[in-house]
């Protein structure tokens, strides 16, 4: 049996929580997002 998990919704997930709890880490939390989901996007291969 194989599970396949898709990484930006868990990355989503994971940001909204993070924002929930420290909201002022919002700009770090934002960034870090959106390096990660860039850098997915430019190597497809890297998904998990």
């Amino acid at each position: 049996m194989t599970i396949h998990f898709a990484i930006q919704p868990l990355l989503a997930l994971a940001a909204g929580i993070l924002i929930l709890v420290r909201p002022k880490m919002l700009n770090l939390i934002v960034a870090v997002y959106l390096i990660v989901i860039g850098i997915l996007g430019l190597f497809p291969g890297l998904r998990i």
